[in-house]
């Protein structure tokens, strides 16, 4: 009786607990969609139904923004799952064949795992109020439906994957409201300042970095993701506020590797999405625009690792406000765009749940096809070790997608060779690596590493080329067959050892980006560096053009302060240095001649602010600051003047139209390069300094007499159908493609590159080759220059015979140009070194 009692007492105690359970409205204070909610009251509510509901609701924080607030992941489910989330978890990850401890069969009869995730981007910011109305739902004691849909389903949400960006919007936006929102859209509330909200604290857009993971937000998001692998995923997102709501299916192109229930599933999901819209009369689209092809988005990557991937796209970001009166006449608010987005989330679960069976057991056929069938015409990957770091870099990023990668140490191969696309014998050597196709991630690595990829349609919303050899400029074969003589302990890393003779200088190979790591560590201590204008050999080792030097002679630093100091930049760089015996080297130019130049440690400013992307800022922003950790002076565009150029000796134009750019202001920097400045300018930056008598000529793109006389008679070609209006720009369209660029490695800005060197471009621009005398062709594309990638059949004539990347010594100081981004979204690794070179090497 005893016992009855209190398994009696212990339910009227939950069942009391769950009653007091608060809705968002309750716990914050006021209606829900009546205000934004910053992220710390996010945290808040989300932690609050971890004790309210403590036998269905889980917080854990995975991560910490760049600004300090934390991500969270909250975990709900049954009573009885919520108790064994860490064997459910262990289980999935057998499923998928991820677990290598435990070799005993998994589980089919498990719950599925729906993974929703919100506010990827900073100003799409209904989601997050979207994400605590569906959190409490899913334990209101009322709701009955959820109930039933956590019997087989365990839900994880990420309320918030973009804390610093959405902040910044949000408030922004309390901070210019009345007390009541005011819709009409020309409004201050509705026109957001530079940089917007929508990236995060280093101005990067956080959904084009899930398979990169340059950015801590998506370093461990990502961490926690690959340690779940959800069989659902959700990104949900706004778009403009005049269009009405877009859910699954996707739009073409499909990449070749998504598999037919992949694309099965989106349709299921789309239908019953469908049925709660039709319910309220709510438009949508589906299968337009948005397609799944490019492979950092935050419905691609979760496809390419085995789950359902879906973005939803309500209308309403930044420009939206609190309400905002659309096109059509009717006001859209807050509350509409959250409660959208609940529909769907919720009718996302239900649609899982009532298949969870099936998505399970197709999610561990995925897997298992991955590693007995994988897709592709390449076995095995063959990269070619170096005396570079790229390979390490790329390594750390097959880490970071758990990518299982070997080494192999001799052995001949046959196998296409990406750079020169012919089949061809090759020798491996110590020190370079085998990917093998036989693995979990075979899907991914297929999508990575492919040299083409087939589009279904040329019709893209993103680059339609990212071939990780081309990106990290790592010579590659493709196999045919699984490379089986490896081993999986990292090849030992060189080190230089102190000679026993005396030491009259150390040398630093210029060689990647740990080299550059190193030249700042050096320029920061204020160590006087010499940089090598051509190879020489020295103590037996062979040293390439841009090496650095460190000579005691020209350092007032104790001896032994000059060695911490080089231990300690060798250390943090990852770069070995190399002691030097004598100043009389054993073949080259001595460490006295007048090719062995002075670096000067640059005072570097950047632009920034309206006019000029803040994507494109943020990615040189980002470079200094994290990637090689060198000072940088960030300046408002509209405070430009003498005053600054005077503390400057290196100035970076990011990607920009400059419009606010006088004549005055253009004579100012000109006179300022003239005395000695280097003027850095980037994509459109460079157009803009074309267009004001700088030099430098955009390729004229007119086409011969003939051509034209041709065209004229040929006026039937003018007519076009309306219906193909969407389409019709396609012809002139560049959204991202590989091509090979042939650098001349004997200019400053070339050191580091062989001959050849592959930029990613998105446009159409190219210049005139400089004519003799009036400036350096650096890099510049020649005939047959693409590699990857789609382009529009009007501009593959076009993109040839013309520069790049070229240097103008004006007066003592000198202008770069950089018309292609070499930085671009921080995973171009192969163009870190160019910037470098810009800023470090060109025109000391």
């Amino acid at each position: 009786m005893k016992k009855i009692y209190t398994t009696w007492l212990l339910m009227l105690v939950t069942t009391l607990l769950f009653a007091q359970v608060q809705s968002p409205e309750q716990f914050l204070g006021y209606k829900t969609g009546s205000r934004y909610t910053p992220h710390f009251n996010v945290v808040n509510y989300c932690k609050y139904l971890s004790t309210a509901a403590p036998n269905m609701v889980k917080v854990q924080q995975y991560g910490t923004t760049n600004e300090g607030r934390p991500l969270l992941l909250v975990f709900v489910a049954s009573p009885e799952n919520s108790g064994k989330l860490e064997q459910i978890r262990l289980n999935n990850l057998k499923l998928a064949g991820a677990s290598s401890d435990d070799k005993s069969a998994p589980n089919e009869n498990a719950p599925v795992i729906v993974w929703l995730s919100y506010n990827v981007h900073g100003n799409e910011t209904s989601s997050s109020e979207a994400a605590m109305l569906t959190l409490y739902e899913l334990v209101n004691p009322a709701n009955n439906k959820t109930k039933e849909y956590l019997k087989n389903t365990v839900v994880v949400i990420d309320p918030c994957m973009n804390p610093d960006g959405r902040d910044r919007y949000v408030n922004w936006f309390n901070s210019v409201v009345g007390k009541s929102p005011n819709p009409e859209p020309f409004t201050r509330e509705h026109i957001e300042p530079w940089p917007g909200g929508r990236p995060n604290h280093y101005y990067f857009d956080l959904n084009r970095d899930w398979a990169w993971q340059t950015q801590v937000e998506s370093q461990q998001r990502m961490a926690a993701y690959n340690q779940w692998l959800p069989q659902v995923h959700v990104d949900f997102h706004e778009q403009g506020y005049n269009e009405p709501y877009y859910f699954a299916p996707a739009a073409e192109p499909f990449h070749e590797v998504i598999t037919p229930w992949q694309r099965e599933f989106q349709i299921l999901i789309g239908r019953n999405n469908a049925r709660y819209f039709d319910q309220n009369g709510w438009l949508f689209f589906t299968k337009e625009r948005f397609d799944l092809f490019y492979p950092s988005y935050g419905d691609t990557y979760p496809i390419y690792k085995g789950a359902i991937g879906m973005t939803y796209e309500q209308g309403g970001h930044s420009r939206g406000g609190a309400a905002v009166i659309n096109e059509d006449g009717d006001t859209l608010t807050l509350w509409d765009r959250l409660y959208h987005h609940y529909t769907t989330g919720m009718s996302t679960i239900e649609a899982s749940a009532d298949h969870a069976s099936k998505l399970v057991q197709e999610f561990r056929k995925y897997y298992t096809n991955a590693r007995t069938n994988p897709p592709g015409e390449f076995k095995a990957w063959l990269l070619k070790g170096d005396d570079t770091d790229r390979l390490q870099r790329l390594k750390e990023l097959l880490e970071k997608n758990n990518i299982q990668y070997a080494w192999v140490y001799n052995g001949s191969f046959t196998g296409l060779n990406y750079f020169t696309n012919k089949n061809e014998t090759v020798k491996a050597q110590a020190g370079d690596m085998v990917i093998n196709m036989n693995q979990n991630n075979a899907n991914l690595i297929k999508v990575l590493f492919e040299r083409t990829s087939r589009l279904s349609d040329s019709a893209t919303y993103d680059i339609t080329a990212w071939s990780l050899p081309f990106v990290y400029g790592i010579k590659t074969y493709g196999l045919g067959a699984y490379v089986t003589n490896v081993s999986y302990e990292t090849p030992p890393v060189r080190f230089a050892r102190p000679l026993t003779t005396p030491v009259v200088a150390f040398a630093i190979k210029w060689s990647g980006l740990n080299s550059v790591r190193f030249l700042s560590e050096l320029l920061k201590h204020k160590v006087k560096v010499r940089y090598a204008e051509q190879p020489f050999v020295a103590s037996g080792e062979q040293f390439e053009k841009g090496t650095l030097i460190v000579t005691r002679t020209s350092n007032n630093i104790p001896e032994s302060r000059l060695a911490e100091i080089l231990e300690d930049a060798s250390r943090k760089s990852g770069q070995i240095y190399f002691p030097i015996g004598s100043g009389f080297v054993d073949k080259g130019f001595d460490l006295g001649s007048d090719r062995v130049r002075m670096l000067k440690a640059p005072k570097v400013t950047l632009l920034a602010g309206d006019g000029i992307s803040s994507l494109g800022y943020g990615e040189i922003w980002h470079y200094f600051d994290q990637v090689i950790d060198y000072p940088v002076n960030v300046v408002w565009v509209k405070d430009l003047d003498k005053d600054v150029l005077k503390e400057t000796n290196v100035l970076i134009m990011p990607d920009g139209a400059y419009r606010n750019f006088d004549k005055a202001t253009h004579d100012m920097l000109k006179e300022w390069v003239s005395s000695g400045g280097r003027l850095i300018a980037l994509e459109s930056a460079v157009a803009a300094l074309a267009k004001n008598d700088w030099g430098i000529k955009l390729k004229d793109g007119d086409k011969k007499e003939d051509d034209k006389k041709e065209d004229r008679k040929d006026e039937y070609s003018m007519l076009r159908k309306y219906e193909n209006r969407e389409r019709d720009y396609l012809p002139n369209f560049n959204p991202g493609s590989i091509f090979r660029v042939e650098m001349d490695n004997s200019h400053p800005l070339g050191f580091g590159y062989d001959s050849t060197y592959y930029t990613l471009k998105q446009d159409d621009n190219i210049y005139d080759f400089f004519k003799e005398g009036m400036g350096w062709n650096v890099g510049v594309l020649k005939k047959s220059a693409q590699v990857s990638g789609f382009v529009g059949s009007k501009l593959k004539d076009r993109l040839k015979d013309g520069l790049l990347f070229g240097v103008q010594d004006q007066g003592r100081g000198a202008v770069i140009y950089l018309a292609d981004n070499p930085v671009f979204r921080s995973f171009w690794e192969n163009g870190k070194l160019l910037l470098a070179n810009a800023v470090f090497m060109v025109a000391q």
